[in-house]
């Protein structure tokens, strides 16, 4: 077929099966992966959420923590240009707090090439208070990004049907 994939893809089972070492089911298999690529090549690109102020942050969040009675710690983890690249589950926890693992949360950044995260947790009780412990584990990833290169954007706590941003307060 020359190195043409357009030839290739017009070429049927029989017509491919005639090659030394390709039978039915390699065929088969080509065929399908030929289609999966036109299909790849047709699908719109995923537009991304930009995240430009916590408000952003929160309202992709906000169902995350509806209604739990735990508290549970999440990272959004963002591109160059601040778009929402995924978002991860830390930890769960109880009703009185959870624990976040630096070396987690570093993982999970670093493995999706994150260039910035948002940390996020939330507080069953609907204080939006942040507690020692949230102020020492946002210090503590705060100075552990700054020598990874990797920005912690925000903080944000959820309570009922609102939050605290650590960036906001401008204690980021």
């Amino acid at each position: 077929y020359e190195n043409d994939l357009a030839k290739l893809g017009k070429a049927s089972i029989q017509e491919l099966s005639k090659f030394k070492g390709i039978g039915e089911a390699k065929a088969i298999s080509i065929i399908a992966g030929l289609e999966l690529g036109l299909r790849r090549k047709e699908s719109p690109a995923e537009e991304r959420l930009k995240v430009t102020a916590s408000r952003d942050a929160y309202l992709y969040l906000q169902n995350t923590f509806s209604d739990l009675n735990h508290e549970e710690f999440w990272i959004l983890l963002l591109d160059r240009s601040n778009r929402i690249m995924g978002k991860h589950l830390i930890s769960k926890g109880g009703q009185a707090g959870t624990v976040a693992d630096p070396k987690i949360v570093f993982k999970v950044a670093l493995e999706h090439n994150a260039a910035s995260i948002v940390l996020a947790h939330n507080h069953p009780s609907g204080n939006l208070n942040p507690s020692d412990s949230d102020d020492k584990i946002t210090r503590s990833l705060v100075t552990s990004g700054q020598m990874l290169n990797l920005l912690i954007a925000d903080h944000l706590i959820f309570g009922h049907n609102n939050y605290y941003s650590y960036r906001d307060q401008e204690r980021i």
